[in-house]
């Protein structure tokens, strides 16, 4: 019964648009590109639905987080088919606002969305960033 019952889930996220093979692949391709940026702290794997990092050594902690968004930067992306700028962009954004609180970036969230998932434009949006990911 179980197998049926994942061919339904299939069936199901297929036919909203969602390609589940597309977002193995994807994955794959950034799992080398994320784990390449852990410090001993990260404590969770790639593919995991939360980050853990082991908070050691500071007095007092305060844990300062940020989100932000590359705006209209996506649209030039898509429009001269050249995508790897974005990721490193996104983090640099996200790692200056937490610089101006007079924090120390400890790792990165990632969340992307996009209305069809090609593995190879998901790679190409984290190639270049250096800064530790817990996915």
């Amino acid at each position: 019964m179980v197998g049926r019952e994942t061919e339904k889930a299939q069936e199901t996220y297929a036919s909203a648009g969602v390609d589940l093979d597309a977002a193995g692949r994807a994955l794959e391709f950034v799992k080398g590109q994320a784990r390449s940026t852990f410090r001993p702290e990260v404590l969770t794997g790639i593919g995991a639905f939360a980050g853990l990092f082991q908070l050691s050594g500071f007095r007092e902690p305060v844990l300062v987080s940020s989100v932000d968004g590359v705006g209209t930067k996506v649209r030039i992306a898509i429009a001269l088919d050249r995508h790897d700028t974005i990721g490193v962009d996104l983090v640099n954004h996200c790692v200056n606002d937490i610089f101006t609180c007079g924090a120390e970036p400890l790792f990165f969230l990632d969340y992307i969305a996009m209305g069809k998932l090609v593995p190879e434009i998901r790679s190409a949006t984290s190639s270049g960033t250096s800064f530790p990911m817990a996915m």
